[in-house]
């Protein structure tokens, strides 16, 4: 899970302000970042748990939605994202 200090650098660097947790920018970096830490620390150990792997795919579809419209909707922000983050060839 994100602390809350893990959360609010996040939406610091992303966000327009200290408060602004609903730019998209934001949402995918928090999802990123949630992804991550399941998939390095959490899955490493409980192979099995397959609870927590449909949750990581919900979070996953969802990343990708999110994309998909920032995508459409600015190229160049798009771009810049997915470059800062590491998610994309």
């Amino acid at each position: 899970m994100l602390t809350k200090e893990q959360k609010q650098e996040i939406i610091s660097k992303y966000g327009a302000s200290a408060k602004d947790s609903g730019k998209t920018e934001v949402q995918v970096a928090i999802l990123t970042e949630r992804i991550n830490q399941l998939t390095d620390e959490h899955f490493a150990t409980r192979k099995k748990d397959n609870h927590s792997r449909l949750g990581l795919l919900k979070m996953v579809g969802k990343r990708r939605r999110l994309l998909r419209y920032l995508e459409n909707k600015d190229i160049e922000r798009y771009r810049k994202l997915i470059k800062e983050l590491n998610i994309r060839k």
